[in-house]
């Protein structure tokens, strides 16, 4: 954005913006088109095209360019919607056939065209009569007009019939004036073709149910990327390249660490013996950190009483999201007649309303608290089958789950030591990059509460985490209904932004399970509750880690540290004895003792990616020595035995990045 002007004279955007990289621009807060006619006492603000509101704005108008294209190629296609996405955008469109690769060669053969000719975007406002007649041949569209300012299906439709007024943006031919093409659609877009540059690419097609229901029509949908240069998209390029080489499912495989067998179910996972040694080191190094920082261990069963979740809200609030009810413990006579009703158990979706229990099993005074409990418990969400995704988006996972009793009095210092810890833990394991962001209530829907601690837990919030020193982002009405919240947003090692951590208090809870605690004048009072959930899953962190390293990960996590490989049988022996040495100091370490060539197991342990090969023939046996193979390649050769057990032991202990 640009600095803010307050006009003193109707001007246009062209009229106030010189600059090339301005693409659009806000009115009072309203995004519109270089071609408005801002009034005297606007507030104007230029949209730069690197900007998220440019982005989306150069990828609408490429979305524009991508259904002209297809109904040059094909006049019988019928448009969808065509709205900006993350890093791109698409359109919905009807066609006989499914798209081949061919088929999207040819689509990005004909956008270049247009974007050539330089297309001007022209706004119109329309009565719904006339876009009815205007696109009379365009059932979609019709549908989205009777829509108009009403409930839509999809927050993406409003790219096309968003606000109160209805308006078609015309392509217009430069030279001759004519309107080569139209759309239905809000806006606003750049002022020509021409600017979107070279900047984009086709990159799939899909599948799509019109308005995202499988009760209508089955659409084809064109992914696209859109960036302000070619050189922006060749590096996002090389990004999507650099995240397909790192996914987490892959390497799974892979590096046989995790699986997910049909005989189980969708969403959940099993740990191979590798995988499992992965996840012991961070759950273990995880309750080490707990036990240092006063937390008591917990543990809580996987099912319970419908009755619970009823207390709690759960059933009201986030049934859609529970595995369906088992209903048990009905007894019947021998003539079948009911003589005990039975009740519905349900798997846990969340482990807060089993620590409230805890917590509520015996008086509690302010001498008792800050009270911090803490377990790895199991939990389990219906997510539904077309969300679910790897270890990243289960149905069955480990929370690393913390609740946090505390007295208003002390909520403060107790936030500021929780994020401190979060904090810590997370560069334990790698993760440096991080910003935090601020969820607030949303003043239009319900919430639980008074104003006055909705607005104290809110301050405390941010006092904390604006003194933690990282950036805080804003995140207006990203609120539950039960209290503010704290997420620590780190970026992996290519740049990708992950939700870790979780800091959220909450007013709702204690109120429904009457929670109190003696005060030190004697009266009963209500605790403040604040929910800590570290890692979030343990799935998805062990996926993210795994992403972050590429499957490499540091000497403390990886599940092979050594593997001895003898230059010749003969060796064997003297390799053994290295790798019992190394045993003993706690070093995970095997012996290659196949049958296949020294180069080819070198080989097959720098693709599993082992830190740590050791290699010895004559020389090293006769000094007491190995031989240092490392994984990007580089060699030490002659390192005395004690020394090797010395620096690998040291840079466990450290958990260093190192090797």
């Amino acid at each position: 954005m640009t600095d803010s002007i307050t006009l003193a004279e109707p001007n246009t955007g062209f009229e106030l913006f010189s600059e090339k990289s301005i693409v659009a621009m806000r009115v009072n807060g309203e995004l519109r088109d270089l071609a408005h006619q801002a009034q005297p006492g606007d507030v104007v603000e230029g949209v730069d095209i690197s900007s998220p509101d440019g982005l989306n704005v150069l990828r609408h108008s490429t979305a524009h360019v991508l259904a002209q294209a297809v109904q040059r190629i094909n006049p019988e296609a019928q448009l969808g919607i065509g709205p900006p996405v993350t890093d791109g955008f698409y359109y919905d469109v009807k066609v006989e056939n499914p798209f081949t690769p061919d088929d999207l060669v040819a689509v990005e053969k004909e956008m270049n065209r247009i974007v050539q000719e330089g297309q001007r975007f022209m706004r119109r406002p329309v009565s719904e009569d006339e876009a009815r007649a205007e696109l009379a041949s365009e059932p979609f569209k019709l549908e989205l007009i009777g829509l108009k300012g009403g409930s839509l299906g999809e927050d993406n439709e409003s790219v096309e019939v968003g606000g109160s007024e209805l308006t078609i943006y015309d392509n217009v031919d430069p030279k001759s004036g004519d309107t080569v093409w139209k759309d239905l659609c809000r806006g606003p877009h750049l002022p020509n073709t021409r600017m979107i540059g070279q900047g984009y690419k086709l990159m799939r097609s899909a599948a799509a149910y019109w308005r995202g229901s499988e009760k209508n029509q089955s659409l084809q949908r064109i992914y696209g990327t859109g960036w302000p240069s070619k050189q922006e998209l060749r590096e996002h390029i090389e990004r999507l390249d650099e995240a397909t080489k790192r996914d987490h499912r892959r390497l799974g495989a892979e590096l046989d660490l995790f699986s997910f067998p049909d005989e189980i179910g969708s969403g959940l996972a099993v740990f191979h013996p590798k995988g499992g040694i992965i996840r012991r080191e961070m759950e273990d190094y995880s309750r080490k950190r707990h036990d240092e920082g006063g937390y008591e261990f917990v543990y809580t069963p996987h099912i319970t009483k419908q009755t619970l979740f009823e207390t709690s809200g759960h059933l009201s609030w986030y049934k859609d999201g529970m595995f369906p009810p088992m209903h048990l413990d009905e007894l019947r006579n021998d003539a079948g007649d009911v003589t005990r009703q039975g009740t519905d158990y349900y798997l846990k979706p969340m482990n807060c309303p089993f620590h409230i229990l805890i917590y509520r099993s015996q008086g509690r005074s302010y001498r008792d608290l800050p009270m911090r409990l803490f377990e790895f418990g199991s939990v389990y969400r219906y997510e539904k089958s077309g969300v679910v995704h790897g270890l990243t988006r289960v149905r069955g996972m480990t929370q690393d789950d913390a609740h946090i009793f505390t007295t208003p009095a002390t909520m403060e210092e107790e936030l500021t030591k929780v994020l401190d810890f979060v904090l810590s833990l997370l560069r334990d394991y790698g993760l440096n990059d991080f910003y935090l962001e601020l969820s607030t209530r949303d003043e239009s829907d319900k919430f639980v509460g008074s104003d006055e601690l909705w607005e104290t837990a809110t301050a405390t919030l941010q006092k904390v985490a604006t003194e933690s020193g990282l950036t805080l982002v804003p995140d207006p009405g990203g609120a539950a209904f039960y209290g503010p919240k704290i997420s620590v947003q780190a970026r992996d090692a290519i740049g990708r932004t992950w939700q870790m951590s979780t800091i959220q208090l909450d007013f709702n809870l204690p109120e429904r399970f009457e929670l109190e605690y003696t005060a030190p004048d004697g009266s009963r009072q209500r605790p403040v509750m604040i929910h800590r959930a570290l890692f979030g899953s343990v799935e998805r962190f062990f996926g993210v880690l795994l992403e972050h390293y590429a499957g490499a990960f540091p000497v403390w996590l990886a599940p092979q540290q050594v593997v001895a490989v003898p230059v010749a049988e003969e060796f064997a022996d003297y390799l053994a004895d290295v790798v019992a040495q190394m045993k003993k100091a706690g070093i995970r370490a095997e012996l290659d003792a196949s049958d296949d060539r020294m180069q080819k197991k070198i080989r097959n342990h720098t693709m599993a990616k082992v830190p740590y090969i050791v290699i010895a023939g004559e020389e090293d046996r006769a000094n007491g020595a190995v031989s240092f193979r490392f994984r990007d390649g580089e060699q030490v050769n002659g390192v005395l035995v004690a020394d090797a057990i010395a620096r690998i032991t040291d840079i466990i202990e450290r958990r260093s990045q190192d090797i």
